[in-house]
């Protein structure tokens, strides 16, 4: 099955942008992934292809018109989720990519000007409103070419490693451990011992004990929410990191 993506824009020629090299790129040329840039303007009714207007009850800057965009998303639902990126979305998680990329695709709706006629969202309760996080952009533009990055590289065969995806940050709840190379030694600094050991089983339990240690102390919504999961704190959560681990 291959992840078929359509983004719905005023900007269509931004796309594949990015998408187009590297993993996502050559993933799309072998046909792993198809993408479609759906201009928004070609639903537009007057001759002056209108898709915007003053907001109601005053105010700065223009919003986008429910009916223009009601019937750009009407032109291309089916069964894959429609999402519209706004800063007043829910921020989109690691475990929403992963279930987008085990889907049939998306269709991704981009905002601009101030947004979106509340009333699409209330005649189209199919679209799920999302965010990249608590920043706004000029457009929904950047963080769709975010979103469908993120989902791509899970796909099958993207990636060279097949457990590339999964041993990283936000996968179990946690920011991922640090990681090193060589040479051993760089300006005075060495790799961690443990890492140089060729003990595996020392390896795996300094990587989750390192991966709970950064997420408590950099990320403390993350790390309350990890051990809200488990019901209790994690193992490595009061365990202070000796200096030669660290």
């Amino acid at each position: 099955m291959t992840f078929a993506a359509t983004v719905l824009t005023l900007y269509p020629e931004m796309f594949p942008g990015p998408l187009g090299v590297s993993l996502a790129g050559r993933a799309l040329a072998r046909g792993d992934w198809s993408l479609e840039a759906v201009q928004i303007r070609d639903f537009a009714t007057d001759k002056h292809r209108t898709v915007d207007d003053t907001p109601a009850g005053g105010g700065a800057g223009m919003v986008l018109k429910a009916d223009i965009l009601a019937a750009a998303v009407d032109s291309v639902t089916d069964h894959r989720p429609v999402l519209a990126m706004t800063p007043r979305g829910a921020p989109v998680t690691q475990a929403r990519i992963r279930a987008l990329a085990d889907g049939p695709g998306a269709v991704i709706l981009c905002g601009r000007f101030e947004g979106f006629d509340e009333r699409l969202f209330e005649a189209r309760p199919v679209i799920e409103q999302v965010s990249l996080g608590d920043i706004v952009l000029s457009g929904g533009e950047p963080a769709a070419l975010a979103l469908l990055d993120a989902c791509i590289r899970l796909l099958p065969g993207v990636m060279g490693a097949p457990t590339s995806g999964a041993e990283e940050s936000f996968e179990e709840g946690l920011l991922e451990y640090p990681q090193y190379t060589r040479p051993s030694i760089w300006e005075g600094r060495t790799i961690p011992e443990v890492l140089r050991s060729g003990d595996h089983a020392k390896i795996s339990g300094w990587r989750k004990a390192m991966a709970e240690t950064d997420t408590r102390l950099r990320r403390p919504d993350l790390w309350e929410r990890y051990c809200g999961v488990r019901g209790r704190p994690a193992s490595g959560a009061r365990r202070e990191m000796k200096d030669t681990d660290q």
